[in-house]
């Protein structure tokens, strides 16, 4: 399971690079200002917190803009423009509802963005996050940091790292020292300093109306206790738990208590969260299968195969959900992936790239569309639409798209793509004959 780099372009033109990881209830994490999402992934101490949220979540992290993979030297550093970053990202995927994690000045971020966007945000989790920056730096420090920063990068760095690892090991901070070195400029540090030590979220935090869990760590000197709960008390619904240890970072120190904490309130609203996504009625069903799955078992063996299939699988629920389906997260018959959409033209285009990313690894793939009524019962969905959508799926040819007449009258106008006649078929459990279209056109890279 590999994080899948990609980007996109902030309102004001800024190039940020994010990532997807896992599958299920979607997770955004808004990391603090000097976390790159790459390195990060290759560092012992942080890939396995990152995979364990991964196994029950989309998780979805970026670069903050001037940092990683993002566009470097930006000229707006405001929270505004952070707050614009994580507004074009979820756009991007398409995610009208999620989870929104922060931490320090990316808890700004989030309060500021649940603040002004209720509607998008299930549950907020903020990691030692503080109302003002002078509630935890003086002025004269932040300054005095920035100097440095600017006239001495090498032992700023340092300085840095001890901050975030107090406790070592000096591996940790040589690492951390290094990731600054290759992700940011000394200026675009100094700026951040700035930001960070300035950044005011007092006029957001009584507007947030999500249910808020404040995480923070007893011996954290980065940010005191005070300031934590101090969010905490001004957010409307929110819970305050301190957690034993030094690091102010998550992924350090203890972690099991934290993704305990963070997995049981989330857990609160996963219930709501699956009713809420899954229709029930009318869907535009999309059914995907590895084509010659028992076949490519024998060549390459079953858990080399096992592998590529599940790194295919969250590519294509990834995929899903950039253009607007649901995934669903039951069980589902053979290598398949099963998706449903409110449009047919969306389905469609899924459809195209999904068929793309199969193509890209070696394993193509079956897929059919069919729109109809569905059952919804727990994490699945049931119904003769969806047996219709397993059943085209399975007369396609590897690689190809099949859709039922019901799908093509319903984007014959809107799906900027031509249908082949592939004429009447009987597909198996079917009462009555099924006349088919091959896709044609659209690309899918």
């Amino acid at each position: 399971m590999e994080p899948q780099i990609r980007f996109c372009t902030s309102a004001d033109g800024t190039r940020i690079a994010y990532a997807t990881l896992g599958a299920g209830p979607p997770l955004v994490f808004v990391p603090y200002w000097d976390a790159n999402l790459e390195l990060e992934w290759k560092s012992p101490d942080v890939r396995p917190f990152i995979e364990s949220l991964g196994r029950r979540h989309l998780y979805v992290q970026f670069d903050r803009r001037g940092f990683g993979a993002s566009q470097g030297e930006v000229d707006d550093l405001s929270l505004a423009a952070h707050v614009a970053d994580l507004a074009t990202i979820v756009d991007h995927l398409k995610l009208e509802r999620f989870d929104l994690l922060g931490s320090h000045d990316g808890a700004a971020v989030s309060v500021a963005y649940a603040a002004q966007y209720p509607e998008r945000v299930s549950r907020l989790l903020l990691w030692a996050p503080y109302p003002w920056g002078q509630d935890i730096a003086k002025p004269e420090a932040i300054r005095g940091m920035a100097e440095l920063i600017r006239g001495n990068w090498s032992l700023a760095r340092r300085a840095i790292g001890d901050i975030n690892y107090p406790a070592g090991p000096i591996e940790a901070q040589r690492r951390f020292s290094d990731t600054l070195r290759e992700s940011v400029s000394p200026e675009t540090a100094a700026r951040y300093i700035e930001f960070w030590g300035s950044v005011d979220v007092r006029p957001y935090l009584p507007q947030v109306q999500a249910p808020t869990l404040v995480l923070h760590r007893r011996g954290d000197r980065h940010v005191t206790k005070a300031a934590a709960t101090a969010v905490a008390a001004l957010v409307p619904d929110a819970r305050f738990v301190a957690l034993e240890g030094t690091s102010p970072v998550m992924a350090q120190d203890d972690t099991e208590p934290v993704l305990a904490a963070i997995d049981e309130f989330l857990g609160e609203g996963e219930e709501a969260e699956v009713k809420a996504e899954l229709p029930e009625g009318m869907a535009v069903i999309l059914f995907a299968d590895i084509a010659g799955s028992t076949s490519l078992t024998e060549q390459i063996g079953d858990a080399a195969f096992r592998e590529k299939a599940r790194e295919l699988d969250t590519s294509l629920r990834a995929i899903i959900r950039e253009h607007a389906g649901t995934p669903v997260e039951g069980k589902v018959l053979g290598d398949g992936v099963l998706a449903v959409f409110t449009s047919a033209r969306q389905a469609i285009e899924c459809a195209l790239h999904c068929g793309a990313a199969g193509d890209s690894v070696d394993l193509r793939l079956h897929l059919g569309i069919h729109a109809g009524d569905v059952i919804r019962e727990g994490n699945n969905v049931y119904g003769g639409a969806v047996n219709i959508a397993a059943r085209i799926a399975g007369a396609s040819s590897p690689g190809e798209v099949l859709v039922s007449d019901t799908v093509r009258s319903l984007a014959r106008t809107s799906a900027g793509v031509a249908f082949d006649d592939r004429g009447e078929h009987e597909l198996k459990g079917v009462a009555d004959p099924q006349r088919l279209f091959a896709v044609r056109g659209g690309g899918g890279g």
